[in-house]
């Protein structure tokens, strides 16, 4: 038959699994799983064998985290490690870059994410056998079911706020289910422990207690508990849906099929691992009636909140998709001249964007499938899996040609574009600002210092264009980046941005593609090396108006060109006019791409934007991160530390001893101690004074004790008496069961509150102060009395 100590494993084992099946619809495909069960049985079977030899309990844990290390280690580092298991410096350097782009990831991936990435792999399977390991610990190393409950409630609150699904109820049903599972292979008095703490022991006809709560009915109650607490948890995480009591419909975020929300995912990850390709393939073929394709822009998305590290999509309100014509874009007003353009687009077959690639600002949109419209932005996002595979779509787009007048007569933006769009934050560096304001000295309005930031970037400022190029992504790369004053489009843009704010002028970032080539049909090719991201900034009476700091890139606009010819400004690049498709042989490392490199070489490097400034030296270190984690975990577990430090005490005491003559004193010692810690938590303070009799009677009438409660406190006394005054002690069995009667007694005469209070908040855990009060007067009891040796030695020598 199946041992209570191997059924609990199992439990444990089981109550993790079914609690990790919540992060299931957060990556796709699903097939972790399968792995994380497996890690997680070697590591539960090396805990019961460590118990089974036995082990210390605190050994019993260390084997088992070093076995997690050693897993973790060979799925995920083995080629960095000594005969692929054993860890060493260079794989723990590996665990910290795979957690950093796990975090990159996981950041900014819309869910489902996918699993390509050993990043979020190893923050899946590892996070699981963390978990593991807690409850693990609590439910079996410690013999503690109910605590181990928050552990697995954190795995299914991360879960659930993360998750903008419409199954995280099933998934919480799973996990309460694998919890409950885990109480009934608690065993019986164990669990009718716990249960005392949300209802008193059941007692018969007669007023006596009938024993043990029924597993069930205490099982049911904890699961009440877990239940509030488990939806009421995600409602708290911050920039996370409401978990299980969040309305879900058709958005691409949540709510009705009319509204919703976007998530703050950030595109320019899927642009990464879309383009970021050695090979230069079409992307979009695009035919426009647009005179000039050299200005063709086609805008993904526009990032608008700046946090100090990386511009990303604020959360914006979604709606259906306008029928006929958009509105009219926020601020472009009636005297600004603009063409409407047709442009018919066509996406490659394997080209999978979700948001949709389009000329700004559009006015009208004809495109098939499930796409949603964010007004703010004036882009669509596709809905629930939709993406741009192998679509064909129209859109009406305004070709807006502002004067140089125009814009800079323009008046000052409205409020809330101001307040919303010149945000910085805090730990931005002092330097951005300053040489925004040196580079624009002498600026006659906002749009100067737009031309005089856009020129220093890309002209006079002696920047270079560099696709390799590593800056760093704290709050200091913008700083290194105009320190070091090489980069590529994200740095320019970000850079350019980021000191258009500080000067007062509203500014966003967008994404998309930069004019790509003229074909001999007459179309466009857009390619994966036309990856591009600029920088927008608003003007009252024109609106959203585009800049081009990046040298070598794109266009500038001509309302930002001088119109005498002889300008010190040099002609910019033009997209290319070559029709080759042939890959490059090597990623040019150049500063700069000409048309003739595109010719010659079929194409310059990837621009592959990134969602960050590159990661170097100022992001968060492995180390920083796992401070913060056990920091997190310890203020988690310090309110429950009297309550586990009680249960530890009590399990001592009532544990195995030795049944023999000479195990006799401190066995039944011992038991009295728990007894009166026992009543000592429930309000009934120990007098040291009184003799082992009347002490019993003291609780047996302070705690209105029944017959057989009574019976049971008396004895214990007798048996102390016993060991302490009998010639020869003996043992006494059966006193284990009978503090466990006295205790159930005393849980019965108080009310809910006291039996809550006992559990958590024990007053006996004052004896931890006493101990370490009485350790600390002995050693410096001892320093004292050393002190005389020591002035006697010091006079000797002197």
């Amino acid at each position: 038959m199946m041992s209570g100590r191997v059924r609990l494993t199992l439990g444990a084992w089981a109550a993790t699994l079914m609690a990790a099946c919540a992060l299931l619809p957060l990556v796709k495909p699903a097939t972790w799983i399968v792995q994380a069960a497996f890690l997680l049985a070697v590591q539960a079977g090396v805990g019961a064998a460590a118990r089974r030899v036995p082990l210390a309990r605190p050994l019993t844990v260390a084997a088992q985290a070093v076995v997690t290390v050693v897993l973790l280690t060979f799925v995920f580092a083995r080629e960095q490690a000594l005969a692929g298991l054993v860890p060493g410096p260079e794989a723990f350097d590996r665990f910290a870059l795979l957690l950093r782009q796990g975090g990159d990831d996981i950041a900014r991936y819309a869910i489902p994410a996918p699993l390509e990435s050993d990043g979020i792999r190893l923050m899946l399977i590892g996070g699981v056998l963390i978990i593991g390991l807690l409850v693990d610990t609590l439910a079996v190393t410690f013999r503690s079911a109910a605590p181990a409950g928050l552990p697995l409630l954190a795995l299914y609150s991360v879960a659930a706020g993360l998750s903008d699904g419409g199954a995280d109820w099933l998934w919480f049903l799973v996990a309460a289910a694998g919890y409950l599972m885990l109480l009934l292979a608690e065993g019986r008095d164990r669990l009718s422990q716990w249960g005392r703490v949300f209802g008193g022991a059941p007692r018969t006809a007669g007023g006596e207690p009938s024993g043990a709560v029924a597993p069930v009915r205490t099982g049911r109650r904890i699961g009440v508990v877990a239940l509030g607490i488990a939806l009421v948890v995600p409602l708290g995480l911050p920039a996370m849906n409401g978990g299980l009591l969040d309305s879900v419909g058709t958005g691409a975020g949540g709510g009705t099929g009319n509204g919703g929300t976007i998530s703050a995912v950030n595109p320019l990850v899927s642009l990464r691992d879309n383009l970021n390709v050695d090979e230069d393939r079409q992307v979009l073929s695009v035919k426009t009636k647009m005179a000039d394709v050299s200005d063709l822009y086609l805008r993904i998305v526009s990032l608008d909140d700046f946090d100090g590290t990386t511009w990303k999509p604020a959360r914006r309100s979604i709606t259906a998709v306008p029928d006929g014509t958009f509105p009219t874009p926020i601020g472009l007003g009636p005297d600004v001249k603009r063409t409407e353009v047709d442009t018919t687009i066509t996406a490659a077959g394997w080209y999978a964007q979700d948001w949709l690639p389009m000329p700004y600002p559009p006015s009208g949109v004809s495109i098939r499938g499930n796409w949603r419209y964010e007004p703010l932005g004036m882009t669509l996002v596709g809905d629930h899996g939709q993406n741009t595979r192998g679509l064909t779509y129209q859109v009406k787009s305004l070709d807006v040609q502002p004067t140089a007048d125009q814009l800079a007569s323009a008046g000052p933006p409205p409020a809330a574009i101001e307040r919303d769009f010149t945000k910085l934050p805090d730990s931005l560096p002092p330097v951005v600002a300053r040489t925004a304001r040196q580079v624009t000295a002498g600026a006659a309005n906002p749009y100067d210092q737009a031309v005089k930031l856009q020129d220093w970037f890309a002209v006079t400022g002696g920047f270079e264009y560099d696709t390799q190029v590593q800056v760093g992504s704290g709050s200091e790369g913008i700083a290194r980046f105009l320190k070091d004053k090489q980069g590529f489009c994200v740095h320019f843009s970000f850079a350019m941005a980021a000191m258009a704010r500080s000067l007062g002028i509203p500014a966003r970032v967008a994404v998309g593609f930069a004019p790509g080539s003229p074909q001999a049909d007459g179309s466009v090719s857009v390619g994966l090396r036309d990856a591009h991201a600029w920088p927008e900034l608003y003007f009252e009476g024109v609106g959203w108006t585009r800049f081009e700091p990046t040298p070598n890139r794109g266009s500038m606009p001509p309302y930002t060109l001088p119109d005498n010819p002889g300008s010190s400004v040099p002609d910019v690049a033009r997209p290319s006019q070559t029709s080759s498709a042939a890959p490059s042989p090597t990623p040019s490392t150049s500063d700069s791409c000409t048309p003739e490199q595109k010719k010659l070489d079929g194409g310059c490097a990837s621009e592959s934007p990134q969602a960050v400034l590159p990661t170097g030296d100022d992001g968060p270190k492995w180390y920083a991160i796992l401070a913060w984690a056990l920091g997190g975990l310890a203020l988690l577990t310090l309110p429950l530390a009297p309550m586990l430090w009680r249960l530890r005490t009590r399990a001592v005491r009532l544990g195995a001893h030795g049944r023999g003559e000479a195990d006799a004193v401190p066995h039944t010692l011992a038991v009295w101690q728990e007894l009166t810690d026992t009543a000592w938590d429930f309000g009934i303070a120990p007098d040291e004074s009184q003799t082992p009799r009347k002490a019993a009677a003291r609780i047996v009438r302070l705690g209105s004790l029944d017959e057989t409660a009574a019976a049971s406190v008396h004895r214990v006394a007798n048996a102390v008496e016993q060991v302490l005054y009998a010639p020869h002690p003996r043992p006494t069995a059966g006193l284990t069961d009978d503090v466990r009667r006295a205790a159930a007694g005393l849980s019965a005469g108080v009310g809910r509150g006291a039996r809550l209070r006992a559990v958590l908040v024990p007053r006996s855990t004052v004896r931890v102060v006493w101990a370490a009060s009485a350790r600390w007067s002995g050693v410096r009891s001892r320093a004292l009395a050393l002190r005389p040796t020591w002035r006697k030695a010091s006079g000797q020598q002197g």
